[in-house]
């Protein structure tokens, strides 16, 4: 059973261990699905690479998503026994012909995506020529806007698509187009360029039954992001601009449960500006390498918070690996100090999912957190100076 405090400087003084913590705050989930869902105009899936922890998907079901993109059979097998009721969607372009089968056969899977012509004829003789196919052609878009561009992978381009959509139209009972415009988006404007190529396709092929305008959409680091809102607004605009009348979905992670879970970790050595912590880039803090700086993050010693945000500080990771590096500014109180917590908010997309047993520093502890939002973003936060 999962531990309960009331909030994080408690669990500090009561908890106070040695291993990296995972703080989940499930009441953060629901309130975060509740109004993505409802601004959303067609259906919500959640992508369950972002963070697969049992409290956040059963959180989410509670909060009202049913469908879930999942991108390989062990996804599939984890939604599937833990919410038998729940809706499985095989995102991923590129699968095994014993993972279509698994997936069909076993676990009620109908609908696939595809980019290429062999992965179409893989579906198709691993399910058996199902007559209740759904599937989806993924379409490669410019990665403009995006903080982590996801081209040059997945995808294809306009004629192949078409071919493509076409084909799929003479096995399956349904067909779309899907599309990623990148994760963390900053450009609201990069849903609309990617649904006119998407329009383009889907008139040349015949029409389909979905439009998914995949994920990509930011969560709040900084508060200089666009808000849900604006991207549902230019992405409503496109489809009723070109006149589509498929169904539409979404497929967002990060948006879901970044203010979810914050990540402690324990300084384990002060070092002038260098932080060096018992958590990093090989565990639950991958994204403060690849994003970089622009998560909340504040000090907790046993007695309570240090207060103040006046010092720039580099952290680094617990394992030899020099990779293992978070460079700043981070923020912080200027007395931090050896056996403090730092606490970095906004951490319940691609923490624990990425985790791994480099150098043996895997294991951490898992609680739930009552307490609200503790910090208050402001537009480039970051940007604050250093005291001299």
């Amino acid at each position: 059973m999962i531990q309960s405090y009331g909030g994080a400087p408690a669990m500090i003084r009561s908890f106070a261990p040695e291993l990296p913590i995972v703080g989940i705050r499930p009441h953060l989930i629901r309130e975060r699905a509740a109004q993505v869902i409802d601004r959303f105009p067609g259906d919500v899936l959640y992508a369950v690479k972002c963070n697969d922890h049992p409290v956040v998907l059963e959180t989410l079901h509670a909060a009202g998503v049913r469908e879930f993109d999942t991108a390989s059979i062990k996804e599939i097998r984890r939604v599937r026994q833990l919410l038998p009721d729940a809706v499985c969607h095989f995102m991923h372009p590129v699968k095994s012909s014993e993972a279509i089968a698994e997936a069909y056969h076993v676990h009620g899977v109908r609908r696939f995506v595809l980019d290429h012509p062999r992965e179409f004829a893989k579906i198709v003789q691993a399910t058996g020529s199902a007559p209740d196919l759904e599937l989806f052609v993924r379409l490669a878009v410019p990665g403009d806007g995006a903080l982590l561009t996801l081209t040059g992978k997945f995808g294809t381009g306009p004629a192949e698509a078409i071919e493509l959509l076409r084909l799929a139209k003479s096995v399956a009972a349904e067909t779309g187009v899907t599309f990623h415009v990148g994760s963390q988006c900053l450009t609201p404007v990069a849903f609309e360029r990617a649904i006119d190529i998407a329009a383009l396709v889907i008139a040349e092929a015949g029409g389909v039954d979905h439009l998914d305008v995949g994920g990509g959409f930011p969560a709040a680091y900084t508060g200089d992001e666009p808000p849900f809102a604006a991207f549902v607004d230019v992405i409503t605009a496109a489809v009723e601009r070109h006149g589509l009348e498929c169904r539409l979905q979404c497929e967002p992670g990060r948006l879901l449960v970044a203010d979810g879970a914050s990540v402690f970790a324990r300084v384990e050595l002060r070092r002038g500006a260098a932080l060096y912590l018992n958590d990093g880039v090989y565990g639950n803090l991958a994204e403060l390498k690849w994003v970089g700086p622009q998560f909340p993050t504040r000090a907790l010693s046993v007695d309570g918070q240090r207060h103040g945000r006046d010092m720039a500080f580099d952290l680094f990771g617990p394992t030899c690996d020099s990779i293992d590096s978070m460079p700043g500014p981070h923020w912080l109180a200027a007395d931090v100090d050896d056996g403090d917590w730092l606490e970095i908010g906004m951490m319940g997309a691609y923490s624990s999912a990425l985790r791994t047993d480099f150098n043996g520093f895997a294991e951490c502890h898992t609680v739930l957190l009552d307490d609200g939002v503790w910090f208050a973003l402001e537009p480039s936060h970051q940007a604050l100076p250093q005291a001299a």
